[in-house]
């Protein structure tokens, strides 16, 4: 490439970055000012420099723990949905593709089954020990083809282990009313009072996840290439694919422990990374979480402002405009061809 050619792309990407974090400061006053009770800007200032003077407690005591938590869970997402379509060459791969989310899920319900608990801080670290578990359980699963170079068994384990555990949740949910009541506060997926208890927890596997994700760029990176190339460039598979399964499931489980089981974030946010900053992970994985938590605010703003007092929650917003996101990806990646 000449120089002028790389200086115009390196131009392009920085002018990408610089947008990112523009709209990403945009949503987030989008989030404290807008709602069922809107406030102006100047307000907003106001209350977080002297919140003594925000007399109904609405930005401190709602909007900026929610803010807070969205901008955790939608970057947490968007990181993973970049590892997760790196590892397994899934160009329409999820986070959730590994057994996460049920197992999340699962250990809500048993809590609520076996303990009669339905407090949202017990629900938090719950779904993340079921998180961490489910994912274990699918690479032990995934280890006993002794094929790693093959994203394929990984794919299947979680698909199998999602099941599953999607049959167990199932059965528990329709034979105990208790478990039913924490399944569908838990299943539904928002930001709306989960308040900021179990943020620091989250907070410290989340940054455990993020620094395994940043470990794993250069064998992204290789895997890009191919396995066979990548082997014939020094990369030791196996180890590529435990520090990939740990980062996506330590900001997986950090991203449903606090805000439950949200869709299609982990899908569409690495397409629209790529398609503004390019295939290397070393940009690819900020931008991604950049545009994770960028579309997780928005649509948080969306579901408020549509539904007033009786708001929609996040994850419904999502799964509505995550299926066109959807349609439009496989359209543009030639999915009968692959």
């Amino acid at each position: 490439m000449s120089a002028p050619a790389f200086a115009a792309v390196r131009s392009i990407r920085l002018s990408a970055t610089a947008t990112l974090t523009l709209g990403l400061a945009v949503v987030l006053m989008a989030s404290l000012a807008l709602g069922s009770n809107p406030i102006s800007p100047a307000l907003v200032v106001q209350a977080l420099l002297d919140p003594a003077s925000d007399v109904d407690s609405v930005v401190w005591g709602s909007r900026v723990p929610r803010t807070l938590l969205g901008i955790v869970v939608g970057f947490c997402l968007g990181v993973a949905g970049v590892v997760m379509q790196g590892q397994t060459g899934n160009p329409l791969a999820d986070p959730g593709l590994f057994g996460v989310s049920a197992g999340a899920s699962l250990a809500v319900v048993l809590g609520a089954f076996v303990l009669g608990h339905n407090s949202m801080t017990a629900s938090l670290f719950l779904a993340m020990l079921g998180a961490l578990v489910a994912s274990v359980l699918v690479f032990a699963i995934a280890t006993l083809s002794r094929d790693l170079a093959n994203p394929v068994p990984l794919a299947i384990a979680g698909t199998a282990v999602s099941a599953l555990l999607g049959a167990v949740i199932s059965f528990l949910v329709l034979t105990n009313a208790a478990s039913l009541e924490a399944y569908r506060v838990w299943v539904v997926g928002s930001l709306s009072g989960r308040g900021l208890d179990g943020l620091p927890p989250a907070l410290v596997v989340a940054a455990v996840g993020l620094v395994l994700a940043l470990l794993n760029v250069r064998s992204l990176n290789s895997l890009t290439l191919g396995t066979e190339l990548a082997q014939g460039l020094g990369e030791t598979l196996w180890r590529a694919r435990l520090v990939g399964l740990g980062a996506i499931t330590l900001t997986t489980a950090s991203a449903v422990a606090l805000a439950g089981p949200i869709g299609f974030i982990g899908l569409t946010a690495p397409h629209i990374g790529r398609a503004l900053v390019g295939g290397n992970h070393c940009r690819l994985l900020p931008a991604s979480g950049l545009v994770g938590a960028i579309t997780l605010l928005a649509c948080d703003v969306v579901g408020r402002v549509i539904g007033g007092q009786a708001e929609v929650p996040v994850g419904v917003v999502l799964a509505t405009l995550g299926g066109v996101a959807f349609v439009v990806i496989v359209r543009r990646t030639k999915l009968a061809a692959l």
